[in-house]
Formats: C-alpha cells, sequence, structure tokens
C-alpha cells in the first residue's frame, strides 16, 4: 500500500474493523508512521501494516507459569508496524524512541549478550518459526507503541506478538494460529530474551478480546471468549502506573515461580497444576521443611487464584457485577497477603504499589474494585472505578503519582492481525 492510500474511506473501514471509534485518530498515526518508513529507509515502498495490543489481567494473578488459570483482556493500547519485505533474510526494525536493530536469520542461535535486548525476541521468534517448519524471512519494520515499557500492559508481548504476526502473514499466509504465535512468542522471551515469563500475557496479545485460558496443557490451552462491556455496568477500567523502580526485580518476579515450582517438587511433578491441593494441606509441616513457609504461602495463593477465575467468568457471564468486584478485591488481597508481589523486601521503604492500592480501597471502598496488576513489586494497579467517580479517582492518583499515571482503557476484540 502506498502512503496516500492511508487517507482513503476504504483504509479507514480497515481501521474502523479492529479500532472502532478511534479509527479516525488511528488513521492519522499510520499515516505518521508511512512517512516514518520513507525516513527510515530511505523510500516510499508498497507497505502492509500490522498491529498487536497490550493486555491487562483481569484475574489469575501469577498462575500461569504453573499450569493455571488465568482471566484477560486485549486493550486498546497496541504496537504498530509498516512493514516491506525483503529478500535477504535480513531483519531491520527501526521502533520510534530506541536505536535500530539488525538481526541476520542466518544466525538463529542463542547470543548470550542479546539477553533482555529487542534483538533477543526478534531472532528467538524466527528460530521457533524454524523448529516448528514454518517459513521465515527479512523485513524491514518501523515500529511505534502506545503500550509504554514497564506499565505492566505487557510491551514485550505485544512486540513478541507483532514480530511473530508479520512473519505469520508475511511468509505464511497467516495460517499460524494465535495460540501457537503466543506460544511462539513465550519461547522466544524464555530461552533467548531469558525472562522465565508464563503465557497469559501473550496469549491475551495475540487472541484478543476478554478470554478465560486454562493452561493445564501448555501445549493446547483452553480458551473461552467471555462477553463483558464495562460500560454497561457503569464502570471504566483504569491501570494506575505507580512509577516504581523497576531495576533488578527479575529474581523477585522469578522467586514467585521458583517457589510454587518447589512445593510442586515435593512430590515429584514439575507444577502446582498436577498438585492435589488436598495434598498440599496434608503435608504442611513436612513441606515447609523443604521449602520454606512462603512457598506454601504462594502455592495456596495459586489454588483459590484458579477457583476466583472461575467465579469471575462466571459473574461477567451472568451480569453479577457485584460478585465480580468481591472477588476482584479478594484476589487483590491474595496477591498481597500470600504471593507477596506488592513490594520487594530488597527495599521495604519503597511501596508504591501497596500505597497506590491503599489509596484506592479509601476512594473506592463499598463502589468498585482494585488489586495488584500483573508481575506486582514495583509496577502497576487495576482498578474497576464508577464512571461518576473516575475524575476524582485520577486526579487524586496523579496528585501523588504523577500526570499521565492513570490510564483509561478499553477492551479490543482483535488480537495480533494485519490491517
Amino acid at each position: 500500500m502506498r502512503k496516500n492510500l492511508i487517507k482513503t474511506n476504504e483504509f479507514l473501514e480497515r481501521l474502523t474493523v479492529v479500532y472502532g471509534d478511534e479509527a479516525g485518530a488511528q488513521q492519522k498515526r499510520f499515516f505518521n508512521l508511512a512517512e516514518s518508513f520513507e525516513k527510515d529507509f530511505g523510500c516510499e515502498a508498497d507497505i502492509r501494516f500490522f498491529s498487536a495490543p497490550g493486555r491487562t489481567e483481569v484475574g489469575g494473578n501469577h498462575t500461569d507459569h504453573n499450569n493455571g488459570k488465568v482471566l484477560a483482556a486485549a486493550i486498546n493500547l497496541d504496537a504498530i508496524a509498516a512493514v516491506e519485505a525483503r529478500d535477504d533474510g535480513i531483519i531491520c526494525v527501526n521502533s520510534q524512541g530506541y536505536a535500530p536493530i539488525t538481526v541476520d536469520t542466518a544466525n538463529l542461535e542463542i547470543v548470550d549478550d542479546e539477553a533482555g535486548k529487542s534483538d533477543a525476541l526478534i531472532r528467538g521468534v524466527c528460530a521457533r518459526f524454524n523448529q516448528l517448519g514454518y517459513k521465515y524471512g527479512g523485513f524491514n519494520a518501523s515500529v511505534t507503541s502506545r503500550v509504554l515499557s514497564g506499565s505492566g500492559l505487557s510491551s514485550s508481548a505485544a512486540y513478541e506478538v507483532l514480530i511473530g504476526t508479520i512473519l505469520n502473514y508475511l511468509y505464511n499466509d497467516g495460517k499460524i494460529s494465535a495460540v501457537e504465535i503466543a506460544q511462539i512468542s513465550q519461547y522466544a522471551e524464555n530461552v533467548y530474551f531469558k525472562k522465565p515469563c508464563g503465557l497469559m500475557d501473550q496469549t491475551a496479545c495475540s487472541v484478543g478480546g476478554f478470554v478465560k485460558i486454562d493452561f493445564e496443557d501448555t501445549k493446547a490451552p483452553v480458551i473461552d471468549k467471555v462477553e463483558f462491556d464495562i460500560a454497561k455496568h457503569g464502570y471504566n477500567l483504569c491501570i494506575v502506573d505507580t512509577g516504581g523502580n523497576h531495576a533488578d526485580l527479575t529474581g523477585d518476579y522469578a522467586s514467585i515461580r521458583l517457589e510454587m515450582n518447589s512445593v510442586a517438587e515435593f512430590f515429584g511433578k514439575s507444577v502446582l497444576r498436577q498438585v492435589d491441593e488436598c495434598d498440599v494441606f496434608a503435608n504442611i509441616g513436612a513441606i515447609r521443611e523443604k521449602t520454606g513457609d512462603r512457598a506454601i504461602e504462594r502455592a495456596i495463593h495459586f489454588y483459590n487464584e484458579n477457583k476466583r477465575v472461575e467465579r469471575l467468568s462466571a459473574a461477567l457471564s451472568d451480569g453479577d457485577f457485584d460478585e465480580f468486584k468481591n472477588t476482584i478485591i479478594e484476589s487483590g488481597k491474595s496477591s498481597y497477603m500470600y504471593n507477596q508481589n506488592c513490594f520487594t523486601l530488597s527495599n521495604p521503604a519503597e511501596q508504591p504499589v501497596a500505597l497506590a492500592l491503599c489509596v484506592a480501597e479509601e476512594l473506592l471502598k463499598g463502589k468498585g474494585a482494585y488489586r495488584v496488576h500483573g508481575g506486582g513489586f514495583a509496577g502497576t494497579i487495576q482498578a474497576f472505578v464508577p464512571v461518576e467517580e473516575t475524575d476524582a479517582f485520577v486526579k487524586t492518583m496523579s496528585s501523588f503519582l504523577g500526570e499521565n499515571s492513570c490510564y483509561i482503557l478499553k477492551v479490543r476484540s482483535h488480537g495480533g492481525c494485519e490491517i
């Protein structure tokens, strides 16, 4: 597609399918992206456009990595790319605000120095395509993203899914399923990027909409769409970025998975989903001698959080929003008390997530719901806020966390896609 065609009604209709009433503003965004592509790569080419959304975790905090259940949703903040294929196997990605990246797909070995970098995600996605027998190749891409890094809305998952979606449509006619693109993305993050994440983020970003996901069989997760319109209930979904310091938190995140796994290993299993909850309670004394106390508390959180995902999904399907809110609050308290991911023990004086939850409870008690969101420790909280209370909620949160710390989000029905 040439740049001038972006301003046509035909392209606007394509955008409307994905963005709804935001399509007009997105049309300008895509035109600006096409201009960036010209500057990045020196020509006005026939380019194709791709999008991958961020996600919000609604329920199932830190359950996916032990084959648990989650309720998540794709959101209207996304990463988009203007792309042109190239035939030399070189991938060049220019992301707004970041240094350009060049990856030669002739080398798909793990590069240790790339750990934690976007280069690793690109190389890892290509490597997994190769291992699974899918086609892959080079391309030029200009990328811009509204999914802020460190926002708890899964900017890395959106990026991985974006790369996988590009390769899917450029070289495989879009035949790879959204679930498999998510699994490929997780592989890239675990093995090449070297972050031990679960599969929830990538699945929500790739599939789109509200989804309940059961990861008991990670090779074939059971995904159920849940129909839910927040606005019809008179509420807004807000994500609050607490602005905490994310440095050196990888160990905190990893400890949750490792400690849950340690309880499973007591029974000769690899993940908690393979262990009956009753067996854990029957053997607490022996388990704590092997794992310590916190591991058991985190295991109990896991089992109860799986039950809460079912309750949340049922409440939404039944239109029982009061039950939904109560279960959200219960989930948040479990994360705080048992999973213990609302502040880091390495810096106990700094507790932005805990403070934000404290203020949210004062503002929304008896009216809304609130919980830690995503990985926790120094990230974001989630709140379901009555529409008439939203302005006051945003103003109060911004007063101590800074301007633009509170986002009012919409759920997006489309996952990773070509526009």
